[in-house]
């Protein structure tokens, strides 16, 4: 169900409020270059700073924007599984084709825990469900075993956004799971991913370069392998540039450059440091960008 180039945008803001018109533009932007789907309301997103009338308020405009022409899969991922709960349901109130949900941070659960967790939510909500594994941001590893039990015991459980930067854990859960989608959570391994069977990206980079990264997947999927490795090598400089502060400040600091969205963060996201903003620059410029 979930195959090709999903984009984790941005939530654009203006003095301290979401600016809903530069987020329809966002839309707009990736409904005309080729994007899959967007993911509003994750690790990109901010998610974690906003409240929840601006989280449903953020789906709402992204579901009504996009309006079926490219899909929507909508952050709803919380460390508690009642809030898991309530957001999943706004998202398939919302009309959403599915959600993106974290593995709980700070709590650090079992392998029993998440489990029961992500169940718990798949049982009480009947939306196609896309796993988030990103042990950097939540200090527990879903490990491969766990994933692939979710994936047989909850029908609705059928992607996984895998973002361990393990190639050998991805192998391990395609091999128990060769049905579930599983897309890269990291652009730097797109590439290497889609040639172990993986389906796509939810991409960071292609905030700003959305139609090349679709054609990166989409030539690999196609079988056009020779396209894909001279797309990947010719972005690889670009996306290591998106990391070299914590997602999302280079991102919307390089939107902010290109005048698709202010360079607004919401603290404990802070303005990049000048010397780290000058790198972001020179490798916009090196890529192509006028900046």
């Amino acid at each position: 169900m979930f195959q090709g180039s999903y984009v984790a945008i941005v939530t654009p803001f203006k003095d301290g409020k979401i600016d809903f018109k530069k987020l329809e533009k966002i839309v707009e932007f990736h409904v005309t270059n080729g994007t899959s789907g967007i993911v509003p309301c994750g690790t990109t997103g901010e998610s974690a700073t906003l409240s929840y009338e601006e989280h449903e308020n953020v789906i709402d405009c992204a579901v009504k924007t996009a309006a079926g022409r490219i899909k929507v899969i909508a952050g709803a991922g919380s460390n508690s599984t009642a809030e898991t709960i309530e957001m999943t349901s706004y998202a398939k109130k919302s009309g959403a084709d599915g959600v993106l949900l974290v593995s709980p941070y700070y709590n650090k659960p079992t392998q029993k825990g998440l489990y029961l967790h992500f169940k718990k939510v798949a049982d009480e909500v009947n939306i196609p469900i896309m796993l988030y594994n990103i042990q950097s941001r939540t200090a527990v590893n879903m490990e491969p075993e766990t994933i692939a039990k979710l994936h047989n015991d909850c029908k609705n459980i059928i992607a996984v956004k895998e973002a361990s930067g393990s190639l050998e854990q991805m192998s391990k859960i395609i091999k128990l799971c060769p049905k579930m989608d599983m897309l890269s959570g990291d652009d730097a391994l797109t590439l290497p991913l889609l040639s172990i069977g993986g389906k796509g990206v939810v991409s960071v980079v292609a905030n700003i370069i959305p139609r090349e990264t679709a054609d990166m997947v989409n030539a690999y999927l196609s079988g056009d392998t020779e396209k894909a490795k001279e797309l990947h090598y010719k972005m690889f400089p670009l996306i290591k540039s998106m990391f070299i502060e914590t997602n999302p400040i280079p991102v919307k600091t390089a939107m902010s450059m290109l005048g698709m969205c202010g360079g607004e963060l919401r603290l404990p996201m802070c303005e990049m440091d000048p010397a780290n903003r000058e790198k972001l620059a020179q490798a916009m410029r090196d890529y192509g960008f006028k900046v």
